[in-house]
């Protein structure tokens, strides 16, 4: 079964505090296993010793730091113990297991309260520790407490009922250890190829992977098993979202609230996805509700500010937003989400809440991560840039940790395009695909200008403001198929084997696909940035789309770019080498394009839009067929659901402040300079 072969394409990299990166096979584990031998033989006295006289690169990885503090728990050194478990949760805030390790200890030392309150942190992270569900399930039927025992003793009979691989499984992927995890998977289904529970979780790892096709497959199989299995719906709507097609989300969404209508977390997914569609104010009122309820007050507000944003509402946007960090203080998306409005300026107790949260050792990576970028927009609003560059370096720090890209990587895939798509394949590719003409495409890298083309062109009475379409870049994974991170991809050589009747049918998919995006309108925009990549695939099954690079000056959309936290991907945006190299490698292939196909990209400047509107949208409007409409100039005005970073932005006059906000930080961008090398010299600054 293909979809069993397929999910996981790279390998997760763990890294240290110096940013160098490691597999997790890279990290030695004899000592480490030799360690938990001698605890298991009673001998935990000699596996302190064994422990601390590893070198230091292995003694501070989480397994590392976690199995000493269970050596000296067991020779009864809670002190100790307790130490090495502060060192973890500070490293790794978001390991369940290094919780329930603590409460132990208090446990040990009568401290039955911290017992409980570590045990409850323990499961909040990780919902698959059984033994602590159990002791849970035990304390909340002794205090009587209903509503906690119900939760407990629901997942103590669920993990329960699990085979033991699938627990490990589920702590697994929680404690971010994907590649392991996927691994034990599928050797558990070699075993029980219908096990649903373990498609499911498969599944999941996939999604986490971005590989949402293969996703998508292994829960259709699941629930052709078992339909009423909701874990596996909830997911499958999960990823038919993340997919973008909504409507068919929406359907799985019905289905799962027929059978718990009340549950919160279902009722979120189908909030959102129903503003996903377009149907804003049932969504809200699903928000509303929720939020006085929900166990998780605070992303029920964070989402209906989302969507209230969507919609322009900016005041009551704001108020949501607000309401999210009242319920939670260190809840670092309502405060990034604040400062993504752009225009929003946080005040003086808002920012020392802000601070105090990220300073303090108990904040997850990712709430971490939010208030980072947060404050750095707060201190750079404050033009103190100095302090503002040290929060968005910082941010960027721990999301590049988190991130499987490498500039390696991008080089290869680069090339590889370059090298295929020459003249003599450009001309064997002639005349294949569907001629429809009606998507507009604009490409570039984010930040830069995009979301401005794409407002000015929905402006226009003839065109269909959409999203960023995943559809071309799900395309290109297709066909690469399930590739490891060292494996050679297989797109876009791939295309040369394809009969022409297939180039045909990918652009008549490509077009019914994004059919539920568009209007009545003849044609349609894809802001999707990373498409400039795929030039030669869309020309080679929608011949007569028109393309528009979105270009920005280098050192203004490589900046813009580092100090923007986006909700996914632009993997390569975390760290100044990395989005300089990007940014060179952009301009190296969009100059092969306009060399192999003349004529056939427009390159629009957004420095130019700034100074010369109207020249600009004359030029835009000329060379998409278009006649010229007044309201393409006073695109503010128009009233569509914008989902960009740049939503507020471009429902405002244009401006000239952001052009070089850049310079405010050129002190500390030297990086990024060296990254960018010549094209420096063609961009001068």
């Amino acid at each position: 079964m293909r979809v069993l072969q397929g999910v996981g394409c790279q390998p997760l990299r763990r890294r240290d505090e110096t940013g160098k990166g490691m597999t997790e096979d890279q990290i030695s584990q004899p000592d480490l296993a030799g360690a938990r031998s001698l605890i298991g033989n009673g001998q935990a006295e000699a596996a302190i010793n064994m422990l601390k006289a590893l070198p230091s690169e292995q003694a501070e990885t989480a397994d590392a730091l976690y199995t000493l503090a269970v050596a000296y728990r067991f020779t009864g050194q809670t002190d100790q113990a307790l130490s090495e478990l502060g060192k973890m949760t500070k490293s790794f805030p978001d390991i369940g297991r290094a919780y329930q390790e603590i409460g132990y200890n208090h446990r040990d030392a009568g401290r039955e309260a911290d017992f409980i309150a570590s045990l409850e942190t323990a499961v909040k992270l990780d919902p698959a520790l059984l033994q602590s569900w159990r002791i849970l399930e035990a304390h909340h039927r002794a205090h009587q407490n209903s509503e906690a025992l119900r939760l407990a003793a629901g997942q103590v009979a669920r993990l329960s009922a699990l085979a033991p691989a699938l627990v490990n499984v589920s702590s697994l992927i929680n404690e971010g250890k994907i590649f392991r995890a996927e691994d034990i998977c599928r050797a558990h289904l070699r075993r029980y190829p219908k096990d649903v529970e373990g498609m499911r979780l498969l599944a999941d790892i996939g999604s986490k992977l971005r590989v949402l096709d293969d996703a998508e497959m292994l829960l259709e199989s699941a629930l052709a098993f078992e339909p009423h299995h909701l874990p596996a719906r909830f997911e499958y709507a999960s990823v038919l979202k993340k997919r973008q097609k909504f409507s068919k989300a929406l359907e799985q969404t019905r289905q799962i609230l027929e059978k718990e209508p009340e549950n919160p977390v279902f009722l979120g997914l189908h909030a959102s996805v129903l503003s996903a569609l377009g149907e804003h104010d049932e969504a809200l009122a699903i928000y509303e509700a929720m939020s006085e309820t929900a166990p998780a007050a605070h992303l029920v507000f964070n989402s209906s500010g989302h969507a209230l944003k969507t919609l322009g509402r900016y005041d009551d946007a704001v108020s949501a937003y607000r309401q999210a960090y009242a319920v939670k203080p260190d809840f670092g998306d309502a405060f990034w989400s604040l400062a993504n409005l752009k225009t929003y300026r946080f005040t003086e107790g808002e920012r020392a809440q802000a601070i105090k949260a990220e300073q303090a050792e108990g904040t997850s990576v990712e709430d971490r991560i939010h208030l980072c970028f947060a404050m750095g927009k707060c201190h750079e609003d404050a033009e103190d840039y100095e302090q503002a560059f040290a929060f968005y370096e910082r941010g960027n720090r721990l999301k590049h940790e988190q991130s499987r890209y490498t500039i390696e990587r991008n080089n290869l895939e680069t090339d590889l395009h370059i090298e295929f798509f020459d003249n003599a394949r450009l001309d064997s590719l002639k005349g294949l695909g569907f001629d429809a003409p009606d998507p507009i495409f604009i490409v570039g890298l984010p930040r830069s200008g995009s979301t401005l083309l794409e407002q000015i062109l929905a402006s226009h009475s003839l065109v269909d403001g959409t999203l960023e379409l995943p559809q071309i870049v799900t395309l290109a994974h297709k066909l690469n198929g399930p590739r490891r991170q060292k494996e050679q991809p297989e797109y876009p050589g791939v295309l040369a084997n394809l009969k022409p009747p297939h180039f045909d049918k990918m652009g008549r998919q490509y077009i019914e696909e994004t059919r539920i995006y568009r209007g009545e309108a003849p044609f349609f925009t894809d802001k999707m940035p990373n498409n400039f990549r795929h030039i030669g695939l869309i020309l080679s099954i929608l011949p007569n789309a028109r393309i528009i690079d979105a270009r920005r000056h280098p050192m203004g959309a490589c900046f813009s770019g580092f100090k923007q936290l986006f909700a996914e991907g632009q993997e390569f945006s975390y760290g100044l080498a990395e989005i300089g190299n990007y940014y060179r490698r952009y301009l190296d292939v969009m100059d092969h394009w306009h060399r192999v196909l003349p004529g056939r990209i427009l390159t629009v400047q957004y420095e130019d839009v700034v100074s010369d509107l109207e020249g600009q949208v004359q030029r835009i409007l000329s060379y998409c067929g278009l006649p010229f409409e007044e309201s393409c100039l006073s695109f503010y005005e128009t009233e569509r659901a914008v989902r960009t970073p740049s939503a507020e932005q471009v429902r405002q006059p244009i401006y000239t402040s952001g052009v070089e906000q850049w310079r405010k930080f050129e002190p500390w961008l030297d990086p990024l300079k060296s990254a960018l090398g010549p094209v420096l010299d063609r961009y001068p600054i």
